[in-house]
């Protein structure tokens, strides 16, 4: 077996060969940011999924939040939220996100919230708090759709809360100590309700700013870039 692995770039022109014309396809034709980019000119977009589960191939998204971070700046004028149009139902899940079955039956059908999530990540890097379900849902989804899986550089800020807290010559931390508001209240962030996809797309991009102004002052001589926090 070959031990090749595709860059990011590699993958994404493979997939762009594949996918239908849409909206992947355009979002998959603007090339990605360069490695090299300092975070202070880096442009992201924070993004949070609401599901009926974790699994991509038998789960549901149900609502998409995304706020963008240029630099050291979160953009509350590019934040968008969308309810994805459901009649499945979403069972006992509603207990987590508060989603009813009256409210996505009034959203949007998949297509179109994948659509505009992608717009909006058009040029950016993904920013997450445990990236792999967004990765994992958006990617299954744009399969489905435009016949084509979506690549993308990730900055995952559950990883990065892995490097401040053992940058700070602490142990591994304990199962659960990295989730999203754990974090947030080892950093003094404020407290938000969670699992309401917009609110935790701004509280990761809120928690990414931390970390970074931690890492940075860590290492005051180092110009911190993409290639050196992507997950």
């Amino acid at each position: 077996m070959s031990l090749f692995r595709r860059t990011p770039d590699q993958r994404r022109l493979r997939a762009l060969r594949t996918a239908a014309p849409g909206p992947l396809r355009d979002h998959l034709s603007v090339p990605l940011p360069d490695p090299t980019v300092p975070l202070s000119d880096l442009r992201l977009l924070a993004v949070d999924i609401e599901t009926t589960g974790l699994d991509p191939r038998t789960d549901r998204m149900l609502s998409i939040g995304w706020v963008p971070v240029d630099g050291g700046s979160v953009v509350l004028g590019g934040a968008g939220r969308v309810v994805v149009r459901d009649d499945a139902g979403v069972g006992s899940s509603a207990a987590i996100h508060g989603l009813t079955d009256d409210t996505l039956a009034g959203g949007d059908p998949l297509a179109d919230a994948v659509a505009g999530l992608l717009a909006a990540l058009t040029g950016r890097v993904l920013l997450a708090h445990f990236a792999r379900i967004e990765t994992g849902f958006l990617s299954g989804a744009c399969e489905r759709l435009w016949g084509a899986p979506m690549p993308c550089v990730v900055v995952d800020t559950l990883e990065l809360e892995h490097r401040v807290v053992t940058g700070r010559g602490q142990r591994d931390p304990a199962p659960g100590a990295l989730r999203l508001w754990a974090a947030r209240e080892r950093h003094a962030l404020p407290v938000y309700r969670a699992h309401e996809a917009l609110t935790d797309a701004l509280a990761c991009a809120e928690l990414y700013l931390a970390q970074r102004a931690e890492l940075e002052a860590s290492a005051p001589e180092t110009t911190l870039t993409l290639r050196q926090v992507m997950a």
